[in-house]
């Protein structure tokens, strides 16, 4: 019967005294017999996980259902993924993060090494490094590790990895951060400093909640004019200068669907924004693509230049400070909020895939409703004060 040990490795210092070594890439190792071939297996830092995987290979060796995974580095595996699965099953705005991430965070770190040599620790090593040596923020860096998470998760399901070394890996802290928005007085004061078609494009901004994408990608259309309602159906993507490599120069972007399917929405038109389009529909150039916010020749807005030449320096002009341009989400939220709206309706204005996502990032705004919450529970059973049930109870 074939037989297996356990070894605590380091090939850095050479220790071989479990756990006393402090470098990140020591831990314990696996060493077997698959024919007449030794093989090594990195496991861990934990003793307990390395037995019970020892148990494992020795069980499938002796019951003949052993396969060794395929070897691939984590560099020519990230090329595969975003081939085979990330171009064909998420939005090109995502695509885009992934690529980022990958070529500039994770393979400078696993790139060189197989996936079967990656480990918990190693993980978490870089999440460690991720906020102190690169300073990242607790976010970007939880959202590295959701990314290489779900790579490893295919990795597993294609046969390169038995088990996901980032699984079980805890998020690090996030400390709530406070939003920012403009107050009615500072709205006024951008919109006082912006000049046309932009001024029209923050007032849609600010009362409708729209993200930047799907402003620049609303055309006329998608006003209806009879119930004052505008129907979000579209978000408008620019190519960066590498995704345009092989492509013609004149298909710098495309239409693409919103977000989520929950994205897809109608959003009330106050009586104010409803004029300011309809003024701006008398002044702005006619597109080919129908568009109500566009250039001169009547192309698509680019949204980066648009907050680069435009939305900053109109905060500048009017002494306010700097802020994002999806802030201003955040302010039409906050007049939500403020005239007392139900947070189904804000989810539904918004867009939001659930209430859950709606609460998560203004519950601390909504209007602290708990005041007297006893006495009114029993005013509604009871038909009568609290006081008054008390002495009813009493006597």
């Amino acid at each position: 019967m074939a037989q297996g040990s356990i070894i605590w490795r380091c090939r850095k210092c050479g220790s071989r005294a479990g756990g006393a070594c402090p470098h990140p890439r020591a831990g314990y190792y696996i060493a077997y017999r698959v024919g007449k071939k030794q093989k090594w297996e990195a496991v861990g830092r934990n003793k307990k996980v390395a037995e019970r995987r020892l148990a494992d290979v020795m069980a499938r060796l002796y019951q003949g259902t052993f396969a060794l995974p395929k070897k691939i580095s984590f560099t020519e595996f990230s090329q595969q993924w975003l081939r085979d699965y990330a171009e064909g099953a998420v939005k090109t705005l995502t695509l885009r993060c992934y690529r980022i991430l990958i070529r500039v965070h994770l393979n400078t770190t696993f790139g060189e090494l197989l996936l079967s040599q990656i480990t918990p620790q190693h993980v978490q090593s870089f999440l460690a490094r991720c906020l102190k040596e690169k300073g990242l923020s607790p976010k970007t860096t939880n959202t590295l590790l959701l990314l290489l998470k779900l790579m490893l998760k295919h990795a597993k399901r294609w046969g390169y990895l038995r088990e996901n070394p980032a699984e079980n890996i805890s998020p690090v802290r996030v400390e709530p951060k406070e939003m920012d928005f403009l107050r009615p007085d500072e709205i006024h004061l951008l919109l006082k400093h912006s000049d046309e078609p932009f001024r029209t494009l923050f007032l849609t901004a600010v009362l409708t909640g729209m993200r930047r994408g799907e402003l620049l990608g609303l055309q006329w259309g998608d006003i209806d004019w009879h119930n004052n309602v505008i129907h979000v159906r579209r978000t408008l993507y620019y190519y960066t200068k590498d995704e345009l490599a092989g492509r013609d120069e004149s298909e710098k972007w495309q239409f693409s669907t919103p977000k989520s399917q929950r994205s897809v929405r109608s959003i009330e038109v106050s009586p104010r924004l409803k004029e300011a389009l309809e003024l701006h529909r008398l002044q702005c150039p006619a597109s080919p693509y129908d568009l109500i916010f566009c250039t001169k020749e009547g192309k698509p807005i680019h949204a980066e230049n648009m907050v680069r030449r435009e939305f900053l320096p109109a905060l500048t002009r009017a002494g306010l400070r700097r802020i994002r341009f999806h802030d201003l989400r955040h302010t039409y939220t906050t007049l939500l909020i403020a005239q007392g709206e139900n947070p189904k309706v804000i989810q539904s204005q918004l867009g939001h895939a659930s209430i859950e996502t709606t609460f998560d990032r203004y519950g601390h705004l909504l209007p602290e409703s708990r005041r007297q919450l006893g006495p009114r529970l029993d005013a509604q059973l009871f038909g009568a004060t609290a006081e008054s049930v008390l002495q009813k109870v009493g006597s």
